[in-house]
């Protein structure tokens, strides 16, 4: 396939065969790092709040006890990590619409950077309500733990809600990665 690039009031774009122009690739990689940092912050703040209205109070011996997402550290952690990850996405949203020019960026090791460590930090705070939420659901019988979720089935459903929205935002945070590794790579 052979393309011609066409410069018209100082901008280039690729020709095709066909001779329609097409977008430029830069213009793509900018569209779809805006739509995945959306995904991400969308998700993000979902599995926040889907966790944080996650309670149940039940009667054991006539004592009501009220679980909560408070109660487990690791559901705490996966809140507070999905905050600051909401944060720090929408600040790279930011910082990426100001300093695109239509060109390659001189801070795409920042962005680079960035997408890493939010990324590590998705995946550790989803594997720690994974396993807090396995134990929950299933129990441990050699060290004595037993399933608490057949007594507090809307509790653990909403944890798993807020468990898969925050390893989509995860995902997301992955292809963006990705994405701008190749974009380093291309440098």
């Amino acid at each position: 396939m052979e393309s011609l690039a066409v410069v018209e009031n100082g901008k280039s774009s690729a020709v095709g065969k066909s001779g329609e122009a097409s977008t430029p690739p830069r213009r793509g990689f900018f569209i779809a790092q805006v739509v995945l940092r959306l995904l991400t912050i969308a998700f993000m703040a979902a599995a926040i709040a889907v966790m944080v209205n996650a309670k149940q109070t039940i009667e054991i011996f006539t004592l009501p006890i009220t679980v909560r997402y408070g109660n487990l550290s690791a559901f705490k952690f996966l809140v507070g990590a999905n905050a600051v990850i909401c944060g720090f996405s929408l600040l790279s949203l930011i910082f990426i619409s100001i300093s695109h020019k239509g060109r390659k960026s001189d801070h795409s090791f920042l962005v680079y950077l960035h997408d890493l460590v939010m990324m590590v930090l998705s995946m550790s705070a989803c594997a720690a309500a994974i396993a807090v939420g396995y134990v929950g659901q299933y129990g441990q019988e050699k060290a004595t733990w037993y399933s608490v979720c057949e007594n507090v089935k809307m509790f653990c459903n909403n944890a798993l809600a807020s468990i898969v929205l925050s390893i989509f935002g995860f995902f997301c945070l992955f292809i963006l990665t990705i994405m701008a590794a190749l974009n380093l790579k291309s440098l």
